[in-house]
C-alpha cells in the first residue's frame, strides 16, 4: 500500500538549523522563553510559516500559529502544538521536532492538493520549560484558560524581567486573545525523554496519559551552631532533617508497587558554611503518578512525615505549594487512530505513559487530544546528548501526517 511521506530532508534540515540557533559563546543552545536568543529562533519559524503561505497569528501571551484554512474556515481546527524554547545546554530535539513536524505535515498536505474539511494549524507555545518564568507550560496554560494572561504578562523572571514588556520588546506580544481557536482535536509529537521506547525496540509510542505533578517547597529551620562542639543529641539540625525527608521519599517510592516518583532537585543550606550546623534547608519536592488517587496518597504521607519529623528533631517545617497539576487522560479516539496509522505502516506500537509534563496536558482541557513518542538514546533529554535516530523522526512525521488528515478530512474511529 502507498502512503503520502513527508518531506524528510526538508525536516531534518530545519531541526538542524534551528538547532544551530541560539547558542551562546560556549556553544550551548541556550533559547530561553523571550530572550533575544530565542527571538532569533521565533523569526526562523515565522519565516517557514509564511513561505508555506499559512496565515501567522500572535497572540498576547505570544503563542505562534501558523493557519492553514483550506476550504474549512467555519469549523474548528486540528491543531499540532509543542515549544521551540530550551532549557539552559539544550539538546535540538525537544519540542522543536514537534513544531517543525507540524509544519512539514501542513505543507505535505498542501503539496498534494489535499483539501481539508477542517483548517489544520501549528503551533508554537510560549514558555513551557519554564526555565525562565515560572510555571511551565505557560503559554499552553494561557491558551486553555488555566491561568489569566494579565496575571502571566506581569511574571517577574528568574533574571528580574517582566515577561509582557520581554515579548513586548522582541516583538512577540501579540493582539489575539489567547484560546481564540478552540481546537476539535490536538495532537503532539515529542521524542519520549525517557528509556522505554529504546529499551523495548518500539519505534512508536501512543500516549494515553500523562502524569500528575506536584510541586512543593519545604523549608526546614533549626539552630545554627558550632559542628565541633555542639553534641549530636543537642542539634537542631536542618541539614540532617532535609537529608530525612529526601530517603524517605526514595524508599517509599522504591518500596511501592506504582509507577510513582519523587525527586528533590533543589536544595539550599544556610549560612552554608562547612563548619557550621545549618540552621536553615530549602529544597523542592516533585511527585508524580498517573492517578489522582495516588498522587494525593503521597502528598498525604509527605505531610505526615513532616509533621512527624518536626517532632522528632525539633525543627519548624512549613510547605509552600509551587504547581499542582492533575493526572491528563488524553482522547481514546485519537489514541486508537495513531495506533491504526502505525499498524498501517507496519510498525510495532506501544500504549504509555508521559512521565514529563507537555503543553497537551493544557490544550487537553478544551480539546480532545493524545501525543505521539519516538525513541530517545538512552533516555536523555535536556542534555546535548539528546538523540533521535534520523529514521526515527520521520517515521514519528509520517505517523502525525496519517493521523492528522484523517482528523481533518474524516471522522474517527469509535
Amino acid at each position: 500500500m502507498s502512503h503520502r511521506s513527508i518531506d524528510s530532508t526538508r525536516l531534518l534540515g530545519r531541526i538542524a538549523e534551528l538547532g544551530a540557533i541560539g547558542r551562546d559563546a560556549e556553544g550551548r543552545l541556550v533559547r530561553l522563553a523571550a530572550s533575544d536568543s530565542e527571538k532569533l529562533g521565533r523569526d526562523r519559524f515565522v519565516s517557514w510559516l509564511e513561505d508555506a503561505g499559512l496565515e501567522v497569528a500572535v497572540d498576547r501571551i505570544g503563542n505562534i500559529f501558523g493557519i492553514w484554512n483550506g476550504t474549512g474556515g467555519g469549523e474548528k481546527p486540528v491543531m499540532i502544538g509543542s515549544h521551540i524554547d530550551t532549557v539552559i545546554n539544550a539538546g535540538i530535539y525537544d519540542g522543536c521536532y514537534g513544531v517543525l513536524a507540524g509544519l512539514e505535515v501542513i505543507q505535505t498536505l498542501k503539496s498534494e492538493g489535499l483539501e481539508p474539511r477542517r483548517p489544520i494549524v501549528v503551533a508554537a507555545f510560549t514558555d513551557e520549560e519554564g526555565v525562565r518564568y515560572a510555571p511551565d507550560m505557560m503559554g499552553s496554560l494561557v491558551y486553555s484558560g488555566g491561568l489569566d494572561v494579565t496575571a502571566a504578562l506581569k511574571t517577574v523572571g528568574t533574571d528580574g524581567t517582566v515577561l509582557g514588556d520581554e515579548l513586548a520588546r522582541i516583538g512577540y506580544a501579540g493582539s489575539r486573545a489567547p484560546g481564540f481557536m478552540t481546537p476539535h482535536a490536538y495532537v503532539e509529537l515529542h521524542i519520549e525523554q525517557g528509556p522505554v521506547l529504546e529499551r523495548e525496540g518500539v519505534p512508536l509510542g501512543a500516549v494515553e496519559n500523562l502524569q500528575g505533578i506536584s510541586w512543593q517547597k519545604v523549608t526546614i529551620d533549626g539552630d545554627a551552631n558550632h559542628a565541633g562542639t555542639t553534641p549530636i543529641s543537642m542539634r537542631r539540625d536542618a541539614g540532617y532533617a532535609a537529608a530525612r525527608v529526601i530517603t524517605f521519599l526514595r524508599d517509599r517510592a522504591k518500596a511501592s508497587n506504582t509507577p510513582t516518583v519523587a525527586t528533590v532537585g533543589c536544595i539550599a543550606f544556610e549560612p552554608n558554611a562547612i563548619n557550621v550546623i545549618p540552621s536553615r534547608a530549602t529544597f523542592t519536592v516533585d511527585l508524580r503518578d498517573p492517578d489522582e488517587d495516588r498522587l494525593k496518597q503521597e502528598e498525604t504521607a509527605l505531610a505526615a512525615f513532616l509533621e512527624l519529623l518536626s517532632a522528632e528533631e525539633g525543627v519548624g517545617v512549613s510547605v509552600e505549594r509551587l504547581a499542582r497539576f492533575e493526572p491528563v487522560k488524553f482522547d481514546q479516539a485519537i489514541v486508537r487512530q495513531i495506533e491504526a496509522a502505525a499498524r498501517d505502516r507496519g510498525l510495532p506500537c506501544k500504549r504509555m505513559t508521559s512521565g514529563a509534563g507537555h503543553d497537551a496536558q493544557m490544550i487537553a482541557r478544551i480539546a480532545p487530544g493524545a501525543m505521539i513518542f519516538v525513541p530517545s538514546r538512552g533516555g536523555i533529554s535536556h542534555n546535548p546528548k539528546e538523540f533521535t535516530a534520523d529514521t526515527e523522526l520521520v517515521a514519528g512525521a509520517n505517523i502525525l501526517l496519517d493521523v492528522i488528515c484523517g482528523l481533518a478530512t474524516g471522522e474517527l474511529p469509535r
